[in-house]
């Protein structure tokens, strides 16, 4: 059962996803991007698995998104992944990909859409709210 998340433990939506990966019972591949980046095809196909274009995958807040110019519309999307890749601070997070798919993961439950096994107990978020009941069911849709 091959999961992967693209984490940054200083993030608390990456850590609250972690969590829920591993309250499945699954141990996934755990990738610090801001140590080790994804190259740009495994970038590309996190993006595309996950539907989204490439600026919806650009993180702007604490990063040099402004200072880089890229709110302009005309920049392609290899520019942006070039900033992207020169910047991994600029990736939003966290994705994961797994045998189901792939996500960005915001809000975090978004996750339980992908992950191959079902919640093993219940699951509260960082800031106190409940996402899993203690029959393993998620508390909200």
């Amino acid at each position: 059962m091959s999961v992967t998340i693209y984490h940054n433990p200083n993030c608390g939506t990456s850590r609250n996803t972690l969590a829920m990966i591993r309250n499945a019972g699954i141990e996934p591949e755990i990738i610090e991007y801001l140590k080790t980046p994804p190259n740009r095809e495994t970038l590309k196909d996190l993006i595309a698995r996950a539907g989204l274009t490439v600026r919806a995958a650009l993180r702007e807040k604490g990063t040099p998104y402004a200072e880089l110019g890229l709110d302009d519309a005309s920049l392609t999307d290899e520019q942006l992944l070039d900033a992207m890749l020169a910047h991994p601070i600029l990736i939003n997070r966290p994705f994961v990909a797994t045998p189901l798919g792939a996500r960005l993961c915001r809000p975090s439950e978004i996750v339980l859409d992908i992950l191959p096994a079902a919640q093993k107990g219940s699951f509260t978020k960082e800031d106190g709210e409940q996402v899993i009941d203690s029959e393993g069911r998620r508390t909200r849709s």
